[in-house]
């Protein structure tokens, strides 16, 4: 929303912007520009206004984050016990939930580490049903906790 406002002097909606990511939306550079015609608010006029936006401008709107996350990856490797590491090195990062669908994020990841990243198996759901499984087990977990 922010990028499209500063770039394009154009307000949009959190629902547009969301349409964007998920359509056009990249953070690695895609082989074939890909577009997306979207409407909003010229600030200048005031009038409903409709302009087309690019993957390549996409991928410059979402860079940012996109680095962001990879610093954060990042600093948990730094803080992670060496035996772990060794065992991401080798087995690799599976990435999850709607954010690991943005394009490219995975091959950016994969680059900025040099650790296999993969996506998960339905990634949108995973989180919550290991989540529902790990609270199916406290009990076990509680007990593991205490030892």
């Amino acid at each position: 929303m922010k990028y499209i406002k500063r770039k394009h002097n154009i307000i949009i909606g959190e629902r547009t912007a969301e349409d964007l990511k998920i359509n056009i939306g990249c953070v690695y550079p895609k082989m074939q520009d890909a577009e997306m015609d979207i409407r909003g608010r010229d600030l200048s006029s005031g009038l409903p206004k409709t302009i087309t936006i690019h993957s390549s401008e996409m991928l410059e709107a979402l860079m940012e984050p996109a680095l962001q996350v990879v610093d954060a990856v990042h600093s948990v490797l730094e803080r992670t016990p060496p035996e772990l590491t060794a065992d991401i090195s080798e087995k690799g990062i599976y990435m999850t939930g709607g954010g690991s669908l943005v394009d490219g994020l995975d091959k950016l990841l994969q680059e900025k580490t040099g650790i296999n990243v993969m996506i998960a198996n339905d990634t949108v759901s995973c989180v919550a049903l290991g989540t529902g499984k790990a609270l199916e087990n406290l009990d076990a977990l509680d007990n593991r906790k205490r030892k």
